[in-house]
């Protein structure tokens, strides 16, 4: 049998199983020819980074297409283009939409054929515009907005009426605020009366996050926008919680809004305390009747996110930490059954209840990141990350979920899911985006009613295909940790692997430090690529990692460079010990953030010495310096609590303590616009790396913050950084980054002596 009959057959097989153990499975899937029309001989880095990037899809009401937004970075061009697509869902084929670079946030209007859509107009200003499914480029102007808005959410009122809400930055007095329509400033000065000054990227300044909402009237066959309201106005409230909220921090329904906000009394910068809260709104061409309502439950004091409706706008959940001040503590999940009734809160039946979940009869330990109900409002839907997967479960609420415990249920396997939408109307199936370590997005549909089954709509790069790409490239390792417990580590292989060669060792440790590798896509740190070179890239969990319980999660507090570096110490060894194929003489180890933290660890301890390279990203070189950064509460937390209270713990765990022992080359990698960990950190590892005449190169960017997003960047940093181990690793070059790219001559990026 021919090879194009074995494909024609496993896209006629539109259902699958999900993966068992082994950790992966190759998938029969569907593929997107609309998307990947180029095949990479080599994924590389400008692969990477030029290949399409869908977001998630929304389904129309009937279930048969689904629209999205997907970019593409040309190195050629030197520009991105930027388009809104819908793709049949009994097909996988896709259809453009439009291309204008401004278009974003597609939304369906109720009738399957209708979307509306935002693009930037003139002055600052956006557009609301009306297109057709059926007839492409023939659209209309619904409305405009005098300010930059985002976060479009809608909802179906009557036949001819829609419910809208964005959010857009608002003056103090509540007015929309527009950037371009301000007049020039005549002076730089920035005078501020308390903390926070700097946060993530930018200066604080008086602009708030604001959520509006109207109302969209059909009248003639054509949508019109009617007046907005600023639904913060005079509450000192800010919603989206900057820096990275969006449409996961509000919801819109029939009855109101919901969404979650910091407390308006605490510093934010010393505080994680947030609060959900319910605007009840008869009219949405009106002003509410009430300022907004506080839902809470007096044992939960930490962040909160994730505000959702049920179906009929009645009911809510969400989720919300127990402790304020820690960023990383177990989310839990709070059920509000009668959110419209004005007199909930003094109803114990009807204010907020905390769900309780048991798995194996013992309280389940997994923090999920969203919450949603099921389009019947029967079930909750859960994304949750567990052991290297981010997992979709269900809840089942329909057996007095306030009064016993609650079992979950996986929907899906291996992978990565990133949203969650009901297909169509009048139907529990769901629409699922998801990810992978060889896929940079699948679409697929399940039913919860027959979990363990997949049918695959698309998948952008055939399966990984289109890369280059196999699920057989990707593995998993457990091994003895520190104490009593195992640590998980995800291992890719190139993909000419032969288990007769030897592969140099890449040891990649990452940020949070409460996060974890996962099995899912990433443009910035792609084990792939580096697998690519000929490397064995090895990802280690260890202590303080999500996705294996909160008191894994708990166990690096106080603790930065105790149980997480022995842990590391124990997974090199036993790479040593039992993986012939993984050459540990040409190890390099490569870490962001708290990972740069533990690049600079190693140099001053023993493991250090067993890697012939290392690479830090935006590292901590001294942990009082954490004092400039902009969320005061982690380091707080972390380390036991503010410096002058908890000097001996801020100082055991400081790698500058451990200069004397530097010697291993490195490269330090740290950006002008990290107001996380300040560029000072990377210029101190470097002035002493210079010093010690150890081998090291400087890498910065001026426009960059702690992450490098930029493709033209990007693409830089994957040069040099892998042009810097594969010269210690014995590796054949890459491609050296020209002085233009650097804009600095040669003889300041040679290493001293």
């Amino acid at each position: 049998m021919s090879v194009t009959v074995l494909l024609l057959l496993c896209v006629a097989a539109l259902y699958f199983t999900l993966p068992s153990p082994p950790f992966w499975s190759q998938q029969m899937i569907t593929s997107e020819p609309s998307h990947m029309t180029f095949h990479a001989p080599k994924f590389n880095p400008e692969t990477l980074l030029s290949a399409p990037r869908r977001s998630p899809a929304i389904p129309d009401p009937s279930g048969k297409l689904a629209v999205y937004t997907v970019s593409t970075y040309s190195f050629e061009a030197h520009q991105k283009t930027s388009e809104i697509k819908v793709i049949d869902i009994t097909n996988g084929k896709s259809t453009l939409i439009t291309n204008e670079k401004t278009a974003s946030d597609p939304n369906w209007l109720g009738n399957p054929s209708e979307l509306l859509w935002l693009k930037e107009g003139e002055k600052g200003s956006t557009v609301l515009v009306v297109g057709s499914v059926e007839k492409v480029g023939q659209t209309y102007v619904a409305g405009m907005v005098p300010g930059s808005i985002s976060n479009v959410k809608v909802g179906e009122l009557d036949t001819d009426q829609i419910a809208i809400a964005f959010s857009g930055k608002s003056w103090p007095n509540g007015t929309l605020y527009n950037a371009e329509a301000e007049p020039k400033k005549l002076t730089t000065a920035r005078l501020y009366d308390s903390t926070m000054v700097r946060h993530w990227d930018e200066y604080v300044t008086p602009q708030r996050n604001a959520l509006w909402y109207g109302k969209l009237h059909k009248s003639g066959g054509r949508w019109s926008l009617g007046p907005l309201t600023n639904a913060l106005k005079n509450t000192r409230l800010e919603s989206p919680i900057p820096t990275f909220g969006g449409k996961d921090h509000f919801d819109l329904a029939s009855t109101g809004l919901l969404f979650v906000a910091k407390d308006p009394s605490l510093n934010p910068a010393f505080n994680t305390k947030c609060n959900l809260y319910f605007v009840p709104i008869a009219d949405f061409s009106e002003t509410p009747t009430s300022m907004p309502r506080i839902l809470e439950l007096e044992a939960l004091q930490g962040a909160a996110s994730s505000p959702v409706f049920s179906p009929d706008g009645k009911s809510a959940a969400f989720l919300q930490m127990e402790q304020n001040g820690y960023e990383s503590d177990r989310n839990r999940i709070v059920v509000v059954p009668s959110i419209s009734d004005p007199q909930a809160e003094s109803q114990p039946s009807a204010g907020p209840r905390l769900l309780t979940i048991q798995k194996d009869k013992v309280e389940w330990d997994r923090s999920p990141s969203s919450v949603a109900f099921s389009p019947d409002g029967s079930m909750l839907l859960l994304v949750v990350e567990d052991k290297g997967d981010d997992v979709l479960f269900k809840i089942d609420l329909t057996e007095s979920p306030m009064d016993s415990a609650n079992h979950p249920g996986a929907l899906t396997g291996h992978g990565a899911v990133s949203d969650v939408q009901p297909l169509k109307a009048g139907s529990n199936e769901l629409f699922i985006t998801s990810t992978s370590l060889i896929d940079n997005s699948i679409y697929s549909i399940i039913d919860p009613a027959q979990p363990g089954y997949a049918k695959i709509v698309s998948s952008n790069s055939r399966d990984g295909e289109s890369f280059g790409l196999s699920s057989t490239q990707v593995s998993e390792i457990w091994f003895q940790g520190a104490g009593d417990y195992q640590v998980h580590a995800l291992v890719t292989r190139p993909s000419n692997f032969s288990e007769d060669k030897r592969y140099p060792l890449a040891y990649m440790i990452h940020g949070g430090p409460q996060s974890a590798w996962t099995n899912s896509w990433s443009t910035r740190w792609n084990p792939a690529v580096f697998a690519e070179q000929g490397y064995v890239v090895i990802c280690p969990n260890p202590t303080g990692s999500t996705g294996y319980g909160q008191a894994f999660v708990d166990g690096i507090t106080e603790s930065w460079g105790g149980l997480p570096y022995e842990d590391l110490v124990k997974g090199f060894e036993y790479i040593q010990e039992n993986m012939p194929y993984v050459d540990t003489n040409k190890a390099v180890a490569l870490g962001a953030s708290y990972g740069g933290y533990m690049m600079n660890w190693f140099q001053g301890h023993a493991l250090g010495r067993a890697f012939k390279a290392l690479v830090c990203h935006d590292g901590v070189f001294s942990m009082a310096n954490q004092m400039s950064s902009d969320e005061q509460y982690f380091p707080n937390h972390d380390l036991g609590g503010p410096y002058w209270k908890s000097r001996e713990t801020w100082e055991k765990w400081n790698p500058a303590r451990f200069t004397g022992n530097w010697s291993t080359p490195m490269l330090v990698i740290h950006n002008e616009l990290d107001y996380r960990l300040p560029i000072s950190e990377g210029l101190a590892m470097f002035n002493v790396l210079q010093e010690r005449r150890v081998e090291s190169r400087f890498l910065t960017f001026s426009d960059e913050n702690h992450w490098v997003l930029k493709e033209e960047n990007s693409l830089v940093w994957h040069n040099v950084v892998l042009n810097w181990i594969n010269k210690y690793a014995g590796l054949p070059p890459y491609e050296e980054p020209t002085n233009s790219e650097t804009d600095m001559p040669d003889e300041k990026l040679v290493a001293v002596g």
